[in-house]
C-alpha cells in the first residue's frame, strides 16, 4: 500500500472562477499528486488523487463533462 503524500507545507489555491460564496474547494499539488479540501472545513480530510487521475479530472472539465 502506497503512502499518502505530506500536503502539510502545500500552497492551496482555489479556481480564479469561484464565487465569493462559501460553497468552494481548493486544491494543491505536491509531486506526483493534486489534493482537494472543502474551505469551510480545511481540517476535515483531504481527497488525494495521483497525477492520471487529476489529469483525467482537468480533461473532463476541460471538454464539458463536468458540470454544476
Amino acid at each position: 500500500m502506497q503512502s499518502l503524500p505530506d500536503f502539510s507545507e502545500a500552497q492551496w489555491f482555489k479556481s480564479s472562477r469561484s464565487q465569493t460564496q462559501n460553497a468552494c474547494v481548493e486544491a494543491a499539488h505536491v509531486p506526483g499528486f493534486a489534493g482537494v479540501r472543502d474551505t469551510k472545513d480545511r481540517e476535515g480530510g483531504t481527497l488525494v488523487f495521483n497525477s492520471r487521475q487529476w489529469s483525467a479530472f482537468l480533461d473532463d472539465v476541460k471538454s464539458g463533462l463536468v458540470d454544476r
